[in-house]
């Protein structure tokens, strides 16, 4: 069983920063890859930022040139690094892997949460 823990959420305000951390119970390495996704109440989930273990990465338009995505194989680790946060990024945001059998894995989420 893959576990996720995210840690870093908080309150910050606008045009602040923030790093958030997730810390798998399993080698990185071997995932397919790793992602952070966001959720506001009444919403869909969706797509942050992915990263495979070939280090190819993917944003969501809302945070391309804002947020950067990376990940520490040896400490199984990835971490979303947030520039320039506004309003609308206030969500709780959530660590994904997929494993190589297809196979989804979810933390149970870190709020963000951005005042104005």
């Amino acid at each position: 069983q893959v576990q996720l823990v995210e840690s870093g959420g908080g309150l910050v305000q606008a045009g602040g920063s923030l790093r958030l951390t997730c810390a798998a119970s399993v080698s990185i390495f071997y995932m397919n890859n790793m992602g952070w996704y966001r959720q506001t109440p009444g919403k869909q989930r969706e797509l942050v930022a992915t990263i495979t273990r070939a280090g190819e990465t993917n944003y969501g338009e809302s945070v391309k040139g804002r947020f950067i995505i990376s990940g520490d194989n040896a400490r199984n680790t990835v971490y979303l690094q947030m520039n320039s946060l506004n309003v609308d990024d206030t969500a709780v945001y959530y660590c994904n892997t997929r494993s190589p059998a297809g196979i989804d894995y979810w933390g149970k989420g870190t709020l963000v949460t951005v005042s104005s």
